[in-house]
């Protein structure tokens, strides 16, 4: 009986990661499709203008290009948390192990961008 509850809480643990694995997923091409859409809009309006300068919306590129790099990093280290996971599960002396919170480093990653973006809109940007 024992090793029937070991095997269906391997189970449910083995379900809470791929729900946590789609959770990333969904906030990874939030932050991907945030990033394109941005320069899309910005490219758009500035192609309406008439005064076209070669730098014109170079510091929202660089934004946006930072929400995408944010989105890939962090679907890379959310995949491979996953698989480390169901390596761990899948052995009999599975013990929890204390991992990185790619959580904590994806809020930071943004915070860095945000305060980039704030700094670029108050003192103006040198780069467009």
């Amino acid at each position: 009986m024992a090793n029937l509850n070991n095997e269906l809480a391997k189970e449910r643990n083995r379900a809470a990661a791929e729900r946590t694995l789609m959770a990333w997923i969904r906030t990874c091409l939030s932050l991907i499709s945030f990033g394109f859409g941005l320069d899309k809009i910005i490219g758009a309006i500035n192609s309406s203008r008439f005064d076209r300068s070669a730098h014109a919306g170079l510091s929202v590129r660089l934004v946006s290009m930072g929400f995408i790099l944010v989105g890939i990093l962090a679907m890379a280290a959310a995949t491979r948390q996953h698989l480390r996971t169901l390596k761990l599960i899948r052995r009999d002396d599975f013990l929890y192990a204390d991992q990185r919170s790619i959580s904590t480093l994806t809020a930071i990653a943004l915070t860095l961008i945000g305060v980039v973006a704030f700094a670029l809109l108050v003192i103006g940007s040198p780069l467009g």
